[in-house]
């Protein structure tokens, strides 16, 4: 099955690498996902199931048009905490219910500008070989504390024909939403298909699930792994 074509941004207000990604899904009933989203947006299920997601990674080549990338502020761990939705004219995308990341800055921005739910967190992604290794403590605002540590191993990459309809509906998304002085307002991400691999948990201790509101999760998680793909954020539209 072919992913959904990426949409054409033209006129981005920032561009992005994101590297050396885990995409972490559990299954959920959708009714206490739902619960968690503002007027206009609806669950969007698979199998009857909502699904939400734990995705570490780093995040690189941070700018503006027209600025360079600054060394330090441009390159930096990120952990999102996501769900996917459809809003009334049912168009797809993601709902952001947390996110981590290590510069402060780029939270205060993110949180001013963007209006989405940032922390900052004292973060680190690495690993050796196959072996890919996050960490994240939540710093401020509330709850500090929480925390997600995982060490996770990367498998073969998964050829375009193997890969499933759920893996698809999991990560080919190009559209975030959020709410922007009390209305729902959504952006796109333009990024190539990702290149995704097979990947077993070998570690986890995570509680950000628990944080933004939703029970602990029930099963274990479906895992897919990718190196990563260059993006362009375009601006909210309401």
């Amino acid at each position: 099955m072919n992913a959904p074509a990426s949409p054409r941004v033209t006129r981005p207000v920032m561009y992005q690498h994101w590297r050396q990604l885990t995409f972490v899904h559990w299954r959920y009933p959708p009714d206490p996902v739902q619960a968690l989203l503002p007027a206009g947006l609806a669950v969007h299920t698979f199998d009857g199931s909502a699904w939400v997601g734990v995705v570490p990674f780093l995040m690189d080549r941070v700018r503006a048009p027209v600025l360079p990338a600054l060394p330090w502020l441009s390159r930096f761990p990120e952990t999102n905490v996501r769900t996917y939705v459809q809003d009334m004219r049912g168009r797809t995308g993601i709902w952001f219910l947390s996110l981590d990341a290590a510069r402060l800055p780029a939270v205060l921005a993110a949180r001013a500008w963007y209006r989405l739910p940032y922390f900052w967190s004292a973060m680190s992604v690495g690993g050796t070989g196959q072996l890919s290794s996050y960490r994240c403590r939540r710093r401020w605002p509330r709850p500090a504390g929480s925390r997600c540590d995982a060490d996770v191993e990367v498998g073969p990459p998964l050829a375009e024909s193997g890969r499933d309809e759920l893996a698809h509906f999991l990560t080919a998304r190009h559209r975030l939403f959020t709410v922007v002085a009390g209305r729902l307002a959504m952006a796109e991400a333009e990024h190539p298909p990702w290149p995704l691999h097979s990947a077993r948990l070998v570690r986890l201790d995570q509680d950000l699930v628990q944080a933004a509101g939703l029970p602990e999760p029930e099963r274990g998680p479906l895992l897919h792994a990718s190196p990563g793909v260059p993006v362009r954020i375009g601006r909210w539209h309401r």
